[in-house]
């Protein structure tokens, strides 16, 4: 079988042929060993699982596996956000966090996150000690477990419901208040993921006039990846156009990791504006302080918004636990990347869609204007920049000669002069005007990511254009 490995945000497979329960008692086992040698075991782990098939299945045979090796589980009711699972964890200073999901990954996919004590995505050094651990387990039978409702008896699965104190911390990093007053109406689209009852719930609870879809558990996810992109949810984009007491259009994806926002004619605002809007208005409106971390595949509109206010910028690789740790250790203000990955200082060091549409929709109601408009008032101030990505699909010929000619950058893209190459993931050609391409190859599929940026959108058709055309000559 296939090694097991995990990637930016844990381990995942296709569901029945690598995801199975046989893999996912060995993987349990691995992270067992792993707390125990780290003198984390005692603590206990959260255990929690997203909507998908037999996700509560896969989180009752960790709990057995982990009762089997003397570690506490505390195990969530019901399907539950990813966001939710971290707070739990650090709230209750426990070792460790299991999460089953695929995030927005189709629904014949699941996976399995772990996340450590500081509550967020594990870090490399610590997937690679698992991974090794789980791999030298495959084909033999090496995991303990315990009887269910043995593990009950001896005090080692607790049943918990996590969403009462995440509520709390929310309540604390939102002005309710301020959105209840408003009158703002928002649609709300939890993608038949596990947002549903947490971000209507809320909002729902400040007052606010709010319309839902898709808001029950489906595996299907309605026959689309549960992925709040513009692609995946026209029905949506179609709800809020269609109605014109709309404000706003807030959606989670299918463990509530992730965001998408629809202004209130139907417009689509790419995760890279968000970002730079919601800084700019912690800095400017509410007059907190603090830098940016962002990812390198992310908009350097934040960078804009940063000089703009005399902060700094952090450049992260792609994954968000390397934005997690500036948030665990207080260095930054907000952090986020251009997958819709957001979370705030004080929060979690893991994305957080539901504090992410909570957020614009305070943003929305304090303004008092359309996301449209304040993404035009942010451009007239800090300037004009424009992002677009391309997943082009390699032949075998072009896969094998990417990486060469990738390391060998031509001395000129589209008529512009590469004045410096960021190698910290994949390859960033930066040009003298601030425009850049960056060239990703994903690690699952022969697939490349090509990020592109420039300060208007002729010129950014112009470098996509040749950026693609550069991966596939």
């Amino acid at each position: 079988m296939a090694r097991i490995q995990f990637g930016t945000s844990g381990w995942r497979g296709v569901f029945c042929e690598d995801f199975t329960f046989a893999n996912v008692r060995i993987v349990t086992q691995a992270i067992a060993d792993y707390l125990r040698e780290a003198g984390q075991g005692e603590k206990g782990v959260v255990v929690g699982y997203d909507s998908r098939f037999m996700g509560e299945f896969f989180a009752r045979e960790t709990v057995r596996v982990l009762a089997g090796s003397g570690i506490k589980s505390y195990l969530c009711n019901r399907d539950t956000p990813t966001p939710v699972i971290a707070f739990e964890l650090m709230r209750r200073k426990a070792g460790g966090g299991i999460n089953f999901t695929a995030s927005h990954n189709p629904f014949d996919f699941n996976g399995l996150k772990f996340s450590p004590d500081w509550g967020g995505p594990a870090l490399p050094e610590t997937t690679r000690d698992i991974e090794d651990r789980a791999n030298a387990m495959v084909g033999e039978v090496c995991f303990h477990e315990m009887p269910m409702d043995r593990a009950f008896e001896a005090g080692l699965v607790k049943n918990i419901d996590p969403r009462k104190p995440y509520f709390e911390r929310l309540r604390e990093l939102i002005d309710f208040e301020a959105i209840g007053r408003s009158g703002i109406k928002v649609a709300v689209n939890p993608l038949y993921g596990t947002g549903r009852g947490y971000l209507d719930a809320l909002l729902r609870e400040a007052g606010v006039d709010v319309v839902t879809i898709n808001d029950h558990r489906d595996p299907y996810f309605g026959g689309h990846p549960p992925e709040p992109a513009r692609s995946h949810i026209a029905d949506f984009i179609d709800l809020v156009r269609g109605d014109d007491a709309i404000t706003l259009g807030l959606a989670t994806d299918g463990d509530a990791d992730r965001y998408g926002i629809v202004d209130h004619d139907g417009t689509f605002i790419e995760p890279n504006y968000i970002l730079a809007l919601l800084f700019d208005y912690l800095l400017r409106t509410k007059g907190q302080r603090g830098d940016v971390a962002r990812s390198v595949a992310t908009s350097q509109l934040v960078d804009a918004v940063a000089r703009h206010h005399g902060m700094k910028v952090h450049e992260t690789p792609v994954g968000f636990k390397f934005i997690g740790e500036f948030i665990r250790d207080d260095e930054i203000l907000i952090g986020g990347e251009e997958s819709a990955g957001l979370t705030l200082r004080g929060h979690v060091p893991d994305k957080d869609g539901i504090l992410a549409c909570l957020l614009v929709a305070e943003m929305v109601a304090v303004e008092g204007k359309p996301l449209t408009e304040l993404l035009a008032d942010l451009y007239r101030r800090v300037g004009e920049v424009y992002s677009h990505r391309d997943n082009l699909r390699l032949g075998p010929d072009i896969e094998g000669n990417l990486a060469q000619k990738l390391a060998s950058p031509p001395s000129k893209l589209a008529g512009k002069t590469i004045e410096k190459v960021i190698t910290i993931d994949g390859f960033k050609w930066v040009f003298g005007d601030d425009s850049w391409v960056l060239f990703r190859k994903s690690g699952t599929e022969p697939v490349v990511r090509v990020y592109s940026e420039a300060k208007s959108a002729d010129d950014l058709a112009r470098l996509s254009k040749a950026a693609a055309e550069f991966v596939q000559g």
